[in-house]
């Protein structure tokens, strides 16, 4: 059955680190895009960042220069690097798997979600 299952949350003082990991049971993972979203208590699911098949990168405004994703195609996982944590990011951070097979539909699975959880 085709999974991802998120790991690596926590509770941690601000200003300290944290990396996620997101293992995915699929076939062909190294053609899937990956996608972080994170979403805090009573706020809108908002994408985090992104690592294509090819392997460009992309991030949200709000994280830029202190997360870094990244994918090992070996170990069918993907990571997010949190750096210079801060109150703001503590939410439930989602892995998230997409794939167009064709013009008539596409692939798209969802991690159960892992608790990330700032302090002052």
């Amino acid at each position: 059955q085709e999974q991802l299952v998120e790991s690596g949350g926590g509770l941690v003082q601000s200003g300290g680190s944290l990396r996620l990991s997101c293992v995915a049971s699929v076939r062909a993972f190294s053609r899937f895009d990956f996608f972080w979203y994170r979403q805090g208590p009573g706020r809108e699911r908002e994408l985090v960042a992104s690592v294509r098949s090819g392997g460009m990168t992309n991030y949200a405004d709000f994280v830029k220069g202190r997360f870094t994703i990244s994918r090992d195609n070996a170990k069918n996982t993907v990571y997010l690097h949190m750096n210079s944590l801060k109150p703001e990011d503590t939410a439930v951070y989602y892995c998230n798997a997409q794939y167009k097979v064709s013009i008539e539909g596409s692939l798209n699975y969802w991690g159960q979600g892992t608790q990330v959880t700032v302090s002052s």
